[in-house]
């Protein structure tokens, strides 16, 4: 098997391509994430992903390296990671009683080959109806600035919602595990006749 490198330091990411109990490394993609003008957020995320991946290529010239990027959106607006309390207590008014939709852009790069897969994987977030208190109890508790859309679905973040609709739990976390083991399937990569003794 090629070497597997994921292109990204996401503790989160890095800890759901762990379940698939196959070897791979993390490595730091340095790339600029602002949208381009009028790109959509499907685009967005699909561009991003691949760039993602490309960026790490020049350490693994022969290598699978997985890259991937989320957006929310609501009401038309791009919104990603919060960075701070204040930006995380106003993303979070906003998705108040409302539907907000997930885009994960999912990339396998055969650095070796010049050879690229891609997709976009959606996911949508049904909202209770939140109160100021309920957000501020809610952000102390469990920070998550890093995160887009400024909750953790796998933690607290689940008394947040009505309802979750989507084909992949961890799609929402940020790495669709199904649609990645298919675009391995592509690279020649069976997950589970890889699988290593623990």
């Amino acid at each position: 098997m090629k070497k597997l490198v994921l292109g990204s330091t996401s503790p989160f990411r890095k800890e759901i391509l762990s379940k698939l109990n196959i070897p791979f490394v993390c490595a730091k993609p340095d790339i600029d994430e602002s949208p381009f003008d009028n790109e959509s957020p499907v685009e967005l995320v699909e561009r991003l992903a691949i760039e993602k991946a490309k960026a790490v290529a020049g350490e693994f010239p022969d290598a699978l390296i997985i890259g991937s990027d989320q957006v929310a959106m609501c009401d038309g607006e791009i919104l990603g990671k919060p960075h701070n309390f204040e930006n995380a207590v106003k993303q979070l008014e906003k998705f108040s009683n409302k539907t907000v939709v997930f885009y994960t852009g999912l990339c396998v790069y055969d650095s070796g080959l010049d050879y690229t897969t891609a997709l976009i994987e959606p996911f949508l977030v049904h909202f209770n109806e939140l109160s100021l208190s309920d957000i501020e109890n809610y952000l102390h508790a469990e920070q998550p600035y890093n995160c887009a859309g400024s909750f953790k679905s796998e933690g607290l973040g689940i008394c947040l919602f009505k309802k979750l609709e989507g084909d992949d739990p961890n799609t929402l976390i940020g790495l669709p595990l199904i649609k990645l083991i298919e675009l391995l399937k592509q690279h020649d990569i069976d997950v589970l006749a890889e699988q290593i003794s623990v």
